[in-house]
């Protein structure tokens, strides 16, 4: 009956995701982790039994970023070859059609053992019963307890624990130094300042803003600072703030300080175009702060808090890692006690440019005593999560709609908010 339950659950989920794909065809790159053989050598009769064939996990995820993507086969390939249990092997699929493959797979009950999912997504997909309870497994880990309180609770569903935190992030802005110091347009600080340096800032092939509003998850992660600075509340979009928070992204688009193309920009294309000198300004987190080091190492550029409008406001983000409800329960779960011990941790989660999720070590050095990150740490104090909420995929859908339309220019502010709240309404009852 469970499963019956999660299909029709899954059914209706995956119509909305299918409206809101990108164009790739949702196919997986082949496994960028070692593969095993496959097989075991016959035991001699005098001799000892041969050693059990490993247990082999499958992790999915969905980071373009092609340095993140070897950071984490790096980490698969250490893994690997620590132990002789356990062999886990990874595979991408994009993040615009990652929901969809996920819930298809939770259907036809073909899944992976463990997936890297967008920490809002969290309870919606335990709720369907793709995640197992591992509360039991973890009971006596004393690492838990290590945890800060926001991403734990991500990874919990009605007292019981369905994964492990991976990192945090939040969103800040970056700019350009030597566009605003041309211009002489100091970093704004104000919805109001933010306005006039953007308009300020465009010309000669430049847009003063760019921002990341594809019809995802990306597109409701970045206007959450928008309409949390407003004063609003996303369940309730279609509330003055809410409009105004369209709005203010409409008149941006309307006096091309923003391009329409941001409807169709993931938040690495949006790097991308910073790098190139085509955008002044855009949101962006602090994962993007190795590439950017890395591929444009003369470019000045610096970051500042969002500017507000009633207050400061950003979006926490980050990444769970989600045990898949199946075979390989406590394979996946040896995995991720040895991932997320503090000295491999502190190994590479720097390298995302993420902040980890554990007390212990939030305040090292490599976080703490660079100033941008800084900048980072400082905004999250004012960076408040997306949910966790069962049915987060539907009103997060129903949000990046409204955007993508009020970018368009298809709908007016007010009537895609009160289509957006129709939906929400519909959702949480």
């Amino acid at each position: 009956m469970k499963r019956v339950i999660a299909f029709l659950m899954v059914s209706m989920l995956v119509l909305g995701l299918f409206a809101g794909c990108g164009n790739s065809n949702g196919t997986a790159s082949s496994s960028t982790g070692p593969q095993s053989s496959g097989g075991s050598a016959a035991s001699e009769v005098s001799t000892p039994a041969a050693p059990a064939e490993k247990a082999k996990v499958t992790l999915w995820y969905y980071w373009e970023n092609k340095d993140h993507q070897q950071i984490l086969t790096d980490i698969v390939k250490q893994y690997n070859t620590s132990q002789n249990e356990v062999e886990v092997t990874n595979e991408y699929y994009p993040f615009a059609d990652f929901k969809k493959v996920l819930s298809i797979g939770l259907a036809a009950s073909k899944l992976p053992d463990l997936v890297l999912i967008d920490n809002p997504d969290h309870a919606a997909y335990a709720a369907m019963g793709l995640f197992a309870d591992i509360t039991d497994k973890i009971k006596d880990w004393p690492d838990k307890e290590q945890y800060f309180e926001g991403p734990w609770k991500s990874c919990t569903l009605n007292g019981k624990v369905y994964g492990i935190p991976f990192g945090s992030n939040d969103l800040a802005l970056y700019y350009n130094e030597d566009m605003l110091n041309k211009a002489g347009v100091k970093p704004p600080q104000t919805w109001d300042e933010l306005r006039a340096a953007a308009k300020k800032l465009t010309g000669n092939g430049v847009t003063g803003l760019g921002v990341s509003a594809p019809k995802t998850e990306e597109g409701t992660f970045q206007f959450m600072p928008w309409i949390l600075s407003a004063g609003g509340d996303l369940t309730k979009i279609d509330s003055p703030e809410g409009i105004k928070s369209f709005t203010m992204i409409s008149d941006l688009v309307k006096d091309g300080s923003m391009s329409k193309e941001v409807m169709n920009w993931v938040q690495s294309d949006v790097l991308k175009q910073f790098i190139a000198g085509k955008i002044a300004m855009m949101f962006n987190g602090p994962w993007q702060v190795p590439t950017l080091k890395k591929d444009a190492p003369d470019l000045k550029w610096n970051v500042t808090l969002i500017p507000k409008d009633k207050q400061y406001a950003s979006v926490l983000g980050g990444e769970n890692w989600g045990v898949v409800n199946g075979k390989n329960v406590d394979a996946t779960v040896k995995f991720l006690k040895y991932v997320t011990q503090v000295d491999v941790l502190k190994g590479y989660i720097g390298k995302f440019g993420y902040f980890p999720s554990r007390k212990d070590l939030a305040s090292d050095p490599q976080f703490t005593g660079d100033p941008i990150y800084k900048v980072f740490i400082d905004e999250l104090q004012y960076a408040q999560p997306r949910g966790p909420h069962p049915k987060w995929p539907e009103l997060s859908n129903a949000v990046s709609q409204a955007l993508q339309e009020v970018i368009a220019g298809v709908k007016t502010p007010e009537a895609a908010a009160k289509d957006a709240q129709e939906k929400i309404d519909k959702a949480i009852k």
